[in-house]
């Protein structure tokens, strides 16, 4: 099994001004395509040839396959989670009553959220998660971090690599973690619980 490429649902210009077609072409066309390039390349003659990406996170150990495979799973969830920008796009059904449980309101949520993925010093991810009873779980994960490895299930990851975010807002991660909210599709997020 060859790990391929997720395929965007939407132009590579439909998430601005959030997201800018010069940040989709390095971030997606170059950074993703690299991840992907290289675990295929790594995985050649091991344990790990032939498996999903999904299963080479859960278990390889940490370094370059782990790295690569975290980052290519990553980034297919990030890419995938996107849709053009909505102002004032909330969740609705199942995924906006789980919030509200688990977080007492979806104010509150988008604020420890964004507060995971402004404090996480470095580089990596911020996730929603839904863990092994279904409760929603926000974490924040170095590098190729990813909840699987925790056995949780990543319903929303946020990129706080500078590469997500630097074309367009440069040094301002907060700025950034604040405009994502208008292009998350929700839909996409709730088709992730279990």
């Amino acid at each position: 099994m060859n790990i391929t490429m997720p395929t965007l649902p939407y132009a590579v210009n439909a998430l601005e001004p959030v997201i800018s077609e010069q940040t989709i072409n390095f971030h997606y066309g170059k950074h993703l395509q690299n991840y992907v390039n290289t675990l295929n390349t790594l995985v050649q003659g091991t344990e790990f040839e032939g498996k999903s990406v999904e299963d080479i996170v859960k278990t390889a150990p940490d370094g370059p396959i782990f790295n690569n495979a975290g980052q290519t799973l990553n980034h297919a969830l990030y890419f995938l989670q996107l849709k053009a920008p909505v102002q004032g796009n909330e969740p609705t059904g199942k995924i906006a009553e789980a919030l509200v449980r688990d977080f007492g309101s979806f104010e509150n949520f988008k604020k420890e959220f964004a507060q995971a993925g402004a404090t996480l010093f470095g580089s990596g991810w911020a996730w929603l998660s839904q863990d092994k009873d279904g409760k929603l779980v926000i974490t924040k994960d170095s590098n190729a971090g990813n909840p699987l490895r925790q056995g949780n299930t990543p319903l929303l990851g946020s990129d706080v690599w500078e590469h997500a975010y630097y074309l367009d807002f440069q040094n301002r991660r907060v700025d950034h973690l604040a405009a994502l909210w208008d292009i998350i599709d929700w839909n996409v997020v709730e088709s992730r619980m279990k």
